[in-house]
């Protein structure tokens, strides 16, 4: 007997209110990065300019994040028969990787810049990271009201953080060029910002890369669970359990049940559905569920026994 539930939920963003905070954030810092492009050609600072290159990745991080939810809200149709929910997730690998590629780029730039530092308006860079600062904790701001459980908001807060961070670095070398006239704090402050961008673009990276491998949710011991769905009333053993993410926040669950001759199938069925629901919030799960007298013995993947199986 086998039995598939899904209980239909919102998970990862809320197509309206969400847009709207994801649409003002990009206003605000496509009108940063347009003044910061020009504040940077005027003062020669690479922490400027590296900013606003970043505000570009950040721009296009939000558009991406805004198809991807316009995608991921469409219903399964044809061969796509859980809808196109993991553009979420490719979106999400999208915005990690240009934050690596981007700060490798900018590593290569501020060395340069610290071995042989130019001339830089450092009165310039400290109004412009000033303004830059306030501008990105409004964005942020903005950003975090959508739902961050989903990757893909949570891949262009991200950019939207490491700019602020940014900003904050090149407003502190901003003042100490005014102060001290020392100009490398510039190439500096902009590898403060690389270990920051790297640093998360790489969680963004691991985190997708797990769900497109289809791998357990972060944190779930995949063994702990068999047994303890093995461990409910009249189930002879578990096996070929699988676990792996739709999307993030939207975990699935097949298996194969073996319940004691004597069980009601479809009791059983509805009891572990229940304990993976309000145990592990786990509501998108396939079990095929046969007495064990109709079994033919073969097993898939790792068998979990119940502790009156294992003690015959």
């Amino acid at each position: 007997m086998g039995g598939h539930h899904e209980h239909h939920h919102d998970h990862g963003v809320s197509a309206g209110s969400d847009r709207r905070w994801l649409v003002a954030a990009l206003i605000l810092i496509s009108v940063l990065m347009l003044a910061e492009v020009v504040a940077g050609v005027v003062s020669g600072s690479l922490a400027l300019l590296s900013d606003a290159a970043h505000l570009l990745t950040d721009v296009a991080a939000i558009v991406l994040a805004l198809a991807a939810m316009r995608l991921a809200a469409r219903p399964p149709r044809g061969g796509f028969t859980y809808g196109l929910k993991r553009a979420e997730i490719l979106s999400a690998q999208a915005n990690g990787l240009t934050l690596i590629l981007l700060g490798l780029w900018l590593a290569y730039e501020a060395v340069g810049r610290l071995i042989d530092p130019p001339e830089v308006a450092g009165g310039v860079v400290l109004v412009t990271a000033a303004i830059g600062v306030v501008v990105n904790v409004v964005a942020a701001w903005c950003m975090s009201r959508a739902n961050r459980t989903s990757l893909n908001v949570e891949g262009a807060f991200q950019h939207l953080l490491n700019d602020l961070f940014a900003f904050a670095a090149t407003l502190v070398s901003g003042v100490v060029m005014v102060v001290t006239g020392f100009t490398r704090a510039d190439a500096i402050a902009s590898l403060i910002v690389v270990v920051l961008m790297v640093h998360a673009g790489a969680r963004l990276v691991r985190d997708s890369g797990r769900i497109l491998l289809e791998a357990a949710p972060a944190g779930m011991d995949v063994d702990a669970l068999g047994a303890e769905l093995a461990a409910v009333t009249a189930v002879h053993e578990i096996h070929d359990l699988h676990l792996w993410q739709i999307t993030s926040g939207h975990a699935a669950l097949s298996a194969h049940v073996i319940v004691e001759d004597h069980a009601d199938c479809h009791r059983s069925r509805v009891d572990l559905e229940e304990l993976l629901r309000v145990r592990h919030h786990i509501r998108h799960t396939t079990l095929q569920v046969d007495h064990a007298a109709d079994t033919d013995g073969l097993r898939c993947g790792p068998v979990h026994r119940s502790a009156a199986t294992v003690g015959q």
